[in-house]
């Protein structure tokens, strides 16, 4: 019920991951980053465990095959599960169970990993790496440009209806994470729209956590 990538920006460090699904708020239960250490989506009949816990390995020092091979040998119905990882290496890797539901396939390179499940064409997640790979510009963007090619190689066998994207940066926090839970029209377009809007805005977000009286103005009305 969903197609994703988890990647890193090999220029700056960043790490982000895009998901979207037929299913509501997919962005809550499967996307999972850290920054200086990777993200993880774990998808296909859900354990939002195994987010945390690939990040954890990551941290301890393992690499993304590795914290992969971990939760494949050691976590409950794994059959069961989609696990996609990219490492502080920009290593990737992939776990996608025997009982992924419908067509379901993965592809991987450097720095950005795919992986899907019920999906219209087995080729989406390549189309959705080849996509990230050819894009230019923040990892947002190309965030945005892969998932588009995935969905326009075919996307998921229905119709979606929610979508998130992550971004880690420096920071403990998520920089940005944006997310639609629910909606009859395009999810992806409208994580689209909002980080077209939240973009210019990042870095200022940031510094008002890090320092407020180095930070721009708010730029909202009683802002004075």
């Amino acid at each position: 019920m969903t197609f994703s990538l988890v990647a890193r920006c090999e220029r700056t460090g960043m790490f982000g991951l895009a998901i979207s699904s037929s299913s509501p708020a997919v962005a809550a239960r499967c996307s999972y980053a850290r920054a200086g250490v990777g993200a993880v989506a774990s998808q296909n009949v859900t354990d939002p465990t195994l987010g945390p816990l690939g990040l954890d390995l990551m941290q301890q020092g393992m690499s993304a095959a590795e914290a992969v091979d971990r939760i494949r040998t050691t976590s409950a119905h794994i059959d069961y599960r989609q696990v996609l990882a990219v490492d502080a290496a920009g290593q990737t890797a992939i776990h996608s169970g025997a009982q992924a539901l419908g067509i379901w396939s993965q592809a991987q390179a450097q720095n950005v990993a795919s992986g899907g499940n019920l999906l219209a064409d087995e080729n989406v997640p390549q189309a959705i790496v080849d996509g990230f790979l050819s894009s230019e510009g923040h990892l947002g963007d190309r965030l945005i440009s892969a998932m588009r090619a995935g969905l326009a190689a075919g996307g998921e066998a229905g119709p979606v209806h929610s979508a998130g994207m992550k971004l880690v940066d420096k920071v403990s926090w998520p920089v940005a994470d944006l997310r639609c839970d629910w909606t009859e029209a395009c999810p992806i377009e409208e994580i689209a729209t909002a980080w077209d809007v939240y973009k210019p805005q990042l870095e200022a977000y940031v510094q008002r956590a890090l320092d407020p009286s180095e930070a721009p103005s708010y730029g909202v009305p009683g802002d004075e």
